[in-house]
């Protein structure tokens, strides 16, 4: 997820119902900005006219919400949302837009070509879940309580170097994008290069198997975890819908779980910048050429400038490159500007490193004494056989002491497998219904499935190379499917979805020090149940909250 929102383990189409047109709509009520509140008053009635809003308007009745159609005969049973009545469904559907647009959900829309390089040229809402499905409040406790415990087994792993480039060696023949990562980090390691100040935001990704009722790990994102605005704002909007017609549809507002995500990832950067101790040093960005997500990392850079009075600034990384140099003293210095810390919301992909300048770049910002955000350790971490080496017996372990963290970390493991264990690929080539192959990469759509796995399987056994070593095979997750309303360009339409949700973490640590190790918000994803992939971003899912049960 720039900013790397993950995947889902589906394409969804939103054509759904359209709705006829819409010229005004009457109401009054009061809305919740980032920044400010803005209330209507509620003893005068105000007309809005939104006649671009929506590609295709909602059609709603002009009379005002508080006069709308209440009868409790429209409730539906509890989460079948596909059974509320339309009239009332369309008056939900409007009031999300237009809370949406009032408290910037908001993304670039991809079909307006400079609206990833221009602020405020072609918004559209974030594709979005109009209610949230159930969650079990007992195994969103433990997603929760496992964060801290996965932050440290993150800080520890990324320090065992040797371990990094033993389980990542047979990737690096097979998988370019790796082998250059590894490359790095091997420079790093011959000159010693130690990160006493260390910080990460991460976000670990889960579904809950309905056949076994057990949380799995979907996979660990430790570079560029993106959506903890928008996972803030998705709580805000099913917040106020619930508080407005939670009566009608059974829904209690305090089941969904709050959410400060945005406020702990500028917090940790803040943290980050304080123990650098450089008072002129600025915090550097380092963004996509185009980024459709734009705002969420500007809303950070505005947290950390009105609240911890830090400057940040933004760069490519062929930007970093050009304007790039490490001072005498091992001082990162950007366009004349010192950097304390390097938070990374791109170089995740291949995509990112189009020549060597960026490559260049990367090696310069880990040679410097900048704080990283990720370090090359950490974001090798995250790497799909770094899970998969972990989930060996045994190898928790090594860094795990507390054998209690290792039985909680254990029993979120989903079943995780090398290509070199010739029964398990037997397995998957005779049953591709219960597996999913995953490359080394980051940010959605990569995942092979299905027939599609059984041909790839079947080609790399016949050609006999390592080029195996560029995947796992992971256990396909069946979570329970539910009712909902999808919201896309203005549309909606309806379907049976799972759902995955991500707990972000914070950890900063300087030398034996830990400094903040916790749980910090999260953002959840939703798609069609018969879709493989569910990146938002991409076009397959959409984003959602949960609510507790």
């Amino acid at each position: 997820m720039g900013g790397r929102s993950g995947c889902l383990f589906c394409s969804p189409s939103f054509t759904g119902i359209k709705i006829q047109p819409l010229s005004s709509y009457t109401f009054p009520c009061s809305y919740t900005f980032p920044y400010f509140s803005f209330t209507f008053s509620p003893h005068q009635t105000h007309s809005l006219s939104f006649p671009k809003l929506m590609s295709q308007p909602l059609s709603l009745n002009s009379a005002p919400l508080a006069e709308a159609d209440t009868d409790s005969s429209a409730a539906p049973s509890l989460f079948d949302y596909h059974s509320i009545d339309q009239k009332l469904l369309q008056n939900i559907v409007y009031d999300a837009l237009v809370w949406s647009t009032l408290n910037c959900l908001l993304v670039g829309d991809k079909s307006v070509q400079r609206s990833e390089t221009v602020p405020g040229v072609g918004l559209v809402h974030l594709p979005l879940c109009l209610l949230p499905g159930p969650f079990p409040e007992s195994h969103w406790k433990q997603a929760c309580e496992l964060a801290p415990i996965f932050n440290e087994l993150v800080d520890r792993v990324s320090l065992d170097g040797k371990f990094l480039q033993e389980s990542l060696s047979r990737t690096k023949n097979a998988d370019e994008f790796t082998s250059r990562l590894l490359d790095i980090h091997s420079q790093m390691l011959q000159i010693n290069k130690t990160e006493d100040i260390r910080l990460a935001i991460m976000r670990s990704d889960y579904m809950v198997d309905d056949k076994t009722k057990s949380l799995l790990q979907i996979e660990m994102n430790t570079i560029s975890t993106s959506f903890a605005l928008i996972g803030c704002l998705m709580t805000g909007l099913h917040k106020s819908l619930i508080s407005q017609y939670g009566n009608i549809l059974g829904l209690d507002p305090n089941r969904v779980p709050a959410n400060n995500a945005v406020d702990q990832s500028a917090e940790a950067l803040a943290k980050g910048w304080s123990e650098y101790n450089n008072p002129r040093a600025a915090i550097l960005v380092v963004v996509q050429v185009e980024e459709r997500n734009m705002y969420e990392q500007h809303y950070i850079s505005a947290l950390l400038r009105d609240k911890y009075h830090i400057k940040s600034i933004r760069k490519t990384l062929a930007e970093v490159d050009q304007e790039g140099e490490i001072l005498p003293d091992g001082t990162l210095s950007v366009d004349g500007q010192p950097i304390s810390v390097v938070y990374f919301r791109a170089g995740y992909t291949p995509k990112d490193y189009p020549s060597e300048s960026e490559w260049r770049a990367r090696l310069l910002m880990e040679q410097s004494s900048a704080i990283k955000c990720p370090s090359i350790s950490y974001h090798l971490v995250g790497t799909k056989k770094i899970q998969q080496e972990l989930a060996k017996p045994g190898v928790l372990e090594r860094f795990v002491e507390n054998k209690d963290h290792v039985a909680k970390l254990r029993a979120c493991f989903a079943g995780l497998w090398s290509l070199e264990d010739s029964d398990i690929v037997k397995n998957a080539i005779e049953n591709p219904e219960l597996f999913v192959m995953k490359p080394q990469r980051e940010g959605g759509g990569n995942n092979i499935y299905g027939n599609d796995m059984k041909e790839s399987l079947l080609k790399l056994q016949e050609a006999g190379s390592e080029e195996d070593a560029a995947y796992i095979l992971m256990q396909r997750i069946f979570p329970a499917t539910f009712p909902a309303i999808l919201v896309r360009d203005g549309n909606w339409s309806t379907g049976h979805v799972i759902a995955e949700a991500g707990i972000f973490g914070t950890y900063l640590r300087n030398k034996d020090k830990i400094i903040i190790n916790k749980e910090s918000g999260y953002m959840v994803r939703t798609k069609v149940s018969s879709s493989y992939e569910g990146g938002v971003l991409p076009g397959f899912g959409v984003v959602d909250t949960v609510y507790l049960t």
